[in-house]
């Protein structure tokens, strides 16, 4: 219970002062990225999976265009990536800002919302969309993921930044 405390208390205290630090900076790339997409928002609302299979609304600033989800369809057969997310080179459903915001992890600024509201945590694993938790693990995966609260930054970002398998966290071979 000590380490739980301490550890809410530190996402609320760092996510607090990032906003407050970033506030300006994140008005700026919102309003860059309606420049560059007119008519969209800058950010992009998704459900995500946190801790104990709770839902909530994970936020992140938008790097492709509106209809990025029904160009997935048309796309799938070019996946580069194994496991089931999916990423592909030069995926022309993503902006011109959105490729650099993305490069910088910039699109990630506003999941301090998340942290700071309890949704996630600052280091965790990633939150998972319904889709990715049915079927894709074990049960005792599932439950591993399910204990802690999701992050804003762990292994996956730290290290790996998507070169590794998704099934074993080891770096694929370039």
């Amino acid at each position: 219970p000590l380490y739980s405390f301490i550890k809410r208390l530190f996402d609320i205290v760092v996510s607090f002062l990032g906003l407050v630090v970033l506030l300006v900076p994140m008005l700026i790339i919102s309003l860059i990225i309606v420049i560059d997409s007119p008519g969209s928002a800058p950010f992009f609302v998704q459900k995500r999976v946190g801790k104990n299979g709770r839902e909530f609304n994970f936020y992140k600033f938008r790097s492709m265009v509106p209809n990025a989800d029904k160009l997935l369809e048309t796309l799938l057969d070019q996946n580069e990536m194994e496991g089931p997310g999916f990423k592909m080179k030069d995926d022309p459903r993503i902006t011109k800002i959105g490729k650099f915001i993305r490069k910088t992890s910039i699109d990630e600024l506003p999941q301090f919302f998340n942290v700071l509201k309890g949704d996630m945590s600052l280091v965790g694993p990633r939150p998972l969309l319904p889709s990715e938790l049915t079927g894709n693990y074990t049960p005792e995966e599932r439950q591993m993921l399910m204990s802690v609260a999701p992050g804003l930054t762990g292994y996956w970002q730290a290290v790996a930044r998507n070169e590794s398998s998704y099934a074993t966290g080891e770096r694929q071979k370039q």
